[in-house]
């Protein structure tokens, strides 16, 4: 009896966009002149999924999302040819294949949502961030807040599936004011959101600005608080915080992420892409390719850097990602994925948490309770 396919995912990573955010630190650049190898950069794509198509063999292709920078940008022929590309190279391919595109306000157009679904997108990711006109200057976007609401207004009626990116914790940022952009972007019909805190990262232009004392930081006791109001506001919308990060209505669950969370194996293409493919139990390998967009152009052959990981690293993977969701860590699939029982080497750590109710077990499942979850990072630290 063969087998059942191993369930996998495509990342693929876009590295334009049409100018850099302050706060990100992902490897993008702006576009100059319109400069963007659109046909080239999907030829240099389709070029390394060739290259790793014995990888393929035996797997499933579950989901596809293409992040960046601002794939939205991306020429729809070009982005067409890379989806019916990586849909080829599967021999099998999920029914319920969820195939995500991330896009800005400012870009996004009516006429360019109808392109991707026709390509077979089904899903939009918009970068929203905020929907306030001061926070949205604050954070360098290129939209303002009536141009957000039309975009996620145009997308749903496009789109079969819309989520919104929303950023809390800028200076000064009230209860109120993040309550409103929740209300006004649940007003929308949109019924996914990402909400992330504000983080200053050491290479990008807020985080030069910081450690010259010329940002203003908010309090993490700021940035609690936000955090707590934003899960009751989703509470009273009837959603789920199933993630961290992710609130959705039902069934409204990002695949493509929950998939990645739970130790799926998956693909990354493209400039700065990271990809992980399990080679049975105990043995995984995983890689990033060359962040240079005019190298990655150039390369014949994969120019990645690749690490062997083993049964720890593979362990430490799923205790920090697993952990991150509301189901929590499934013990029995980590083990078989592992080759081990997690929680041999940290029986004392997992036993001192359950005790303190930092953790809690439910069968095969170990997960974090929510209302931990701001401490989050600690609770797993402690496991290592």
């Amino acid at each position: 009896m063969s087998s059942e396919p191993t369930q996998t995912s495509v990342y693929v990573h876009f590295p334009w966009c049409a100018r850099k955010c302050p706060y990100c630190d992902f490897a993008t650049e702006p576009i100059r002149a319109n400069a963007v190898p659109h046909e080239g950069y999907a030829d240099a794509v389709l070029r390394e999924l060739g290259a790793r198509a014995a990888d393929l063999q035996g797997r499933q292709l579950k989901s596809i999302f293409f992040g960046g920078g601002t794939p939205s940008l991306w020429g729809p022929n070009a982005l067409n040819r890379t989806l019916q590309g990586i849909t080829s190279a599967f021999e099998l391919v999920s029914d319920e294949l969820e195939v995500t595109v991330e896009c800005n306000p400012s870009s996004l157009t009516r006429e360019n949502a109808a392109l991707l679904r026709e390509a077979g997108v089904g899903r939009l990711s918009v970068g929203v961030q905020s929907l306030r006109d001061s926070h949205l200057r604050f954070l360098g976007r290129l939209h303002d807040s009536k141009r957000a609401v039309a975009a996620l207004r145009e997308a749903i009626d496009e789109m079969p599936r819309v989520s919104a990116d929303l950023m809390f914790g800028m200076p000064g940022q009230t209860l109120a004011e993040l309550g409103e952009d929740i209300a006004r972007i649940a007003d929308t019909g949109v019924e996914h959101v990402s909400a992330y805190a504000l983080t200053i990262e050491e290479k990008t232009m807020f985080g030069s600005l910081h450690r010259a004392g010329k940002l203003r930081v908010a309090p993490e006791e700021q940035y609690a608080d936000l955090f707590e109001h934003a899960e009751e506001c989703f509470a009273d919308l009837g959603w789920t915080h199933y993630e961290v990060s992710n609130y959705s209505a039902e069934g409204q669950e990002s695949r493509h992420n929950l998939h990645y969370w739970r130790g799926g194996a998956y693909v990354g293409l493209g400039a700065a892409a990271v990809g992980c493919l399990d080679h049975g139990p105990g043995r995984a390998e995983r890689w990033r390719n060359d962040p240079n967009p005019q190298r990655y152009l150039e390369q014949d052959t994969l120019g990645a850097e690749v690490e062997e990981l083993g049964p720890e690293e593979i362990i430490r993977e799923a205790l920090m990602l697993g952990l991150r969701t509301i189901d929590g860590m499934n013990l029995a699939a980590t083990e078989k994925r592992a080759g081990r029982d997690p929680k041999i080497g940290r029986e004392r750590e997992v036993e001192r948490a359950l005790e303190r109710g930092n953790l809690v077990q439910a069968g095969d499942w170990l997960r974090v309770p929510q209302d931990r979850w701001l401490k989050l990072d600690g609770i797993v630290r402690d496991l290592f």
